[in-house]
């Protein structure tokens, strides 16, 4: 599995609005790309989120994802008049995984 984690710095007051179009161009990436979805954290720095992306492999990732459908247009173009930039601050590997989903019972 590979992990893509990037950083968004955003407008104020943007916060909504950049959300809403993130998680439109997440699913459209999920359904068309291959990925195994993401997740938008936010952080203790004001107006910067935090996006983990898992991918099935480096390669897949890396493919040309063209999608011209214009919900993914508009979705896209909101998020970046929402930002003042974004990067890719990690590119990862999983070499051990225990991520499980939800706590363990406690008896």
């Amino acid at each position: 599995m590979f992990i893509v984690i990037y950083e968004f710095e955003i407008r104020p007051g943007t916060e909504p609005e950049f959300r809403q179009a993130w998680l439109e161009v997440t699913q459209a990436i999920y359904q068309h790309c291959g990925s195994f979805g993401s997740r938008l954290h936010t952080s203790e720095q004001a107006n910067m989120l935090v996006g983990y992306a898992q991918w099935p492999s480096r390669a897949q990732w890396e493919k040309d994802h063209q999608l011209a459908e214009p919900p993914y247009q508009a979705a896209r173009n909101t998020m970046r008049r929402c930002l003042i930039q974004s990067r890719v601050v990690h590119k990862l590997e999983v070499c051990d995984d225990y991520l499980q989903p939800g706590p363990a019972l406690t008896r």
